[in-house]
């Protein structure tokens, strides 16, 4: 049962870095750049929804979708300002704005909420646990949720990509943007769309994350960011697919790692694996090579 008990866990734990993934896959598969500023928006999403409930008495639900509303409209903001005018510049230049947009949202947080970590209110996620094998296996209500928004967020995804006018612009200017300039495909607006979806999604996160791990401050958001980036790259960075199987195998050797080995070198286990992986097999284990023209 502590083996079923970690598995559940790691799912659990995976779930969300495949969410905050799914940002990073999404605006990498469609911009072709990295944003690493993703990480701190999962950050502002849990302090969103800590604050609409803690402090203007919202119910758990408007203020889950409060926290959504926010960082989708941070992350268009962030994409306006900061990412659209380098949209002809070097990789280099817009890695070093990322970088700096990240630092200016973690900076912001110091200077609203100071450095004091906060407790997440239990509350905001109140589902119910459940015990199986007559009580010696209990999963708690918040790994339950987890566990069914990774699902339901990557069927609902995969439904718009494939399926919808927009999802399909969306596939459009991921394989050639100029081409779907000529079609009528606005790329500035497709490329906002995609910053929206996954701020939304690093909001979902965020609540997940620190309803799971109550304790959070201004830096909650980076190393979740970091694994969830990891796990992007290990599942194969552009694909959608890629980013939940990448996350789900990142968290259950994450835990599997600190419950069996140690838990001071599962972080180090974790990154030791995907440069094996991406030893084997450059492009991620779902990663399709891309041949360039010339």
């Amino acid at each position: 049962m502590f083996f079923l008990s970690n598995l559940v866990n790691g799912l659990s734990l995976g779930s969300i870095y495949a969410i905050i993934a799914l940002g990073y896959t999404m605006v990498y598969g469609i911009a072709k750049m990295l944003n690493f500023a993703h990480g701190d928006v999962i950050m502002v999403g849990a302090y969103v929804s800590f604050c609409a409930f803690q402090y203007w008495g919202l119910p758990p639900v408007v203020s889950i979708l409060a926290a959504m509303v926010f960082c989708t409209v941070l992350g268009v903001v962030i994409e306006g300002t900061a990412y659209r005018p380098l949209r002809q510049a070097t990789s280099l230049a817009v890695l070093i704005t990322a970088i700096g947009m990240s630092y200016l949202l973690q900076n912001l947080a110091l200077l609203i909420f100071k450095s004091d970590p906060k407790n997440y209110p239990a509350q905001i996620i109140g589902m119910p646990g459940i015990s199986l094998f007559g009580g010696q296996l209990k999963i708690s209500g918040v790994t339950l949720v987890t566990i069914l928004a990774n699902v339901v967020i990557m069927v609902l995804l995969t439904l718009f990509i494939n399926r919808t006018k927009l999802g399909k612009a969306m596939r459009c200017v991921s394989e050639d943007r100029g081409a779907a300039e000529l079609m009528g495909i606005s790329v500035n607006r497709t490329i906002s769309l995609t910053f929206a979806i996954g701020s939304a999604l690093a909001a979902i996160a965020g609540v997940l994350l620190c309803s799971a791990y109550p304790i959070f401050d201004p830096y909650t958001g980076s190393m979740p960011g970091i694994k969830a980036f990891t796990a992007a790259v290990f599942g194969g960075i552009g694909s959608i697919p890629g980013a939940m199987v990448g996350g789900l195998l990142l968290g259950i050797i994450e835990i599997l790692s600190r419950a069996y080995i140690s838990t001071q070198l599962a972080d180090a286990i974790v990154f030791a694996v995907l440069i094996v992986v991406l030893l084997v097999k450059p492009t991620g284990l779902l990663g399709k090579q891309i041949r360039e023209k010339v």
